[in-house]
């Protein structure tokens, strides 16, 4: 598993954002896949998630997924539900020790958010659609409606596709500029005719940005490039496979 230099450092915070390494699946889900929803066996999904449970400090049924949509939905957690009632949401927050917010991803861009003094932590799921939605943002306001302060939330970005791998057409960046003007300069000039590369953690930096988060941590690593460590749905799909795993990050309060 990987970590962010600034989430470790927070007292009563264990977090994690894992890799493919150090599972029991096989084949194209080899080997430690979190995927609720990928067509690997449940078993193994299952046993993939207990041990990332144990890694972050808490039982296999307090680590807690949501049916991810591609929103800026945001739920408070007050209390564990199971796999099959999960809220239809992209991110996470409470105040609850003892329970770990995890997000899927396979190239979106997985946030793990903590304001370790107020004992207030976030967890969102952000792919182009959530990140231009505002996810990042509504997960920073359900913190600060718990009790956390903007000047005080650390977010870290964990693996995601980078902008020398995301790809993309012409009206996907007349979408962002039509937005923003600003946006623009997310995106650079493609190896095709009509096509930009978009830089998506570039673009999720600066909401966060915006929304007053100023303590922020880049992994830096891209999901599509890195296929010895990390899951790529894009890359599945180049290679096309029929499915592909999932990576989940995970945070939780352990006071």
């Amino acid at each position: 598993m990987l970590q962010s230099s600034l989430l470790g450092t927070a007292d009563g915070i264990r977090h994690a954002f894992f890799t493919r390494e150090g599972g029991v699946s096989g084949g194209i889900y080899s080997s430690l896949n979190g995927g609720i929803g990928s067509k690997d066996e449940p078993a193994h999904v299952q046993e993939n998630r207990s041990r990332m449970a144990a890694q972050v400090g808490v039982t296999p049924d307090r680590l807690l997924a949501l049916y991810q949509i591609h929103s800026p939905d945001v739920v408070v957690v007050e209390d564990a539900w199971s796999l099959d009632q999960r809220p239809r949401a992209d991110a996470m927050v409470t105040r609850r020790p003892g329970l770990a917010l995890g997000i899927a991803t396979a190239d979106c861009g997985p946030l793990l958010f903590a304001d370790a003094e107020a004992g207030v932590i976030g967890a969102a799921h952000a792919g182009w659609g959530g990140a231009f939605a505002g996810v990042a943002e509504a997960t920073v306001d359900a913190m600060v409606a718990q009790g956390a302060e903007r000047s005080r939330i650390t977010a870290a970005l964990g693996p995601m596709i980078r902008q020398q791998n995301y790809e993309v057409g012409a009206e996907f960046v007349e979408k962002f500029v039509a937005a923003n003007k600003n946006n623009e300069r997310f995106f650079a000039a493609g190896a095709r005719d009509g096509h930009a590369q978009f830089d998506l953690p570039g673009y999720i930096v600066d909401r966060l940005t915006r929304a007053g988060v100023t303590q922020i941590d880049d992994l830096g690593l891209c999901t599509y490039a890195d296929s010895e460590r990390f899951y790529s749905y894009r890359r599945s799909c180049h290679r096309a496979e029929p499915d592909y795993g999932r990576l989940v990050s995970a945070i939780a309060l352990n006071r």
